[in-house]
C-alpha cells in the first residue's frame, strides 16, 4: 500500500502542529513569563487545538497572526521571543493540501 503525496503532506502538517503545541505547552508552564503573554499563548493553543475552527492551515494562519503581535512586545525576554518565533516558523511551514 503506497502513501499518496496528499496523505504524506497531511501527516507532516499534523506533526508540525503537534510540535508547535508542545512548545507552547512548555511555555505556559514557565512561571517567569508575564501573565498577559501566558494568556495569549493559551488563546493560541485553544485555536490550534480546536478542530472545528477550520483546516490545519487556517488554524495555523490564525495562530501566526496572534503570535506576531505578542512577539513585538519590547518587555518580553529574548529566549521566550525566540521560542515563539520557532513556533511561528513551524506553523508557517504548514500548507494546504
Amino acid at each position: 500500500m503506497t502513501v499518496t503525496k496528499k496523505e504524506l503532506k497531511q501527516k507532516e502538517n499534523i506533526e508540525r502542529l503537534n510540535n508547535a503545541i508542545s512548545t507552547l505547552d512548555s511555555l505556559i508552564k514557565n512561571v517567569n513569563i508575564q501573565r498577559n503573554i501566558r494568556n495569549m499563548i493559551r488563546e493560541v493553543l485553544a485555536i490550534l487545538k480546536d478542530e472545528k475552527g477550520g483546516s490545519i492551515s487556517v488554524r495555523a494562519a490564525n495562530a501566526i497572526s496572534m503570535l506576531d503581535g505578542v512577539t513585538q512586545n519590547p518587555q518580553m525576554q529574548s529566549h521566550i521571543r525566540t521560542s515563539l518565533w520557532q513556533v511561528v516558523s513551524a506553523l508557517e511551514s504548514i500548507r494546504e493540501q
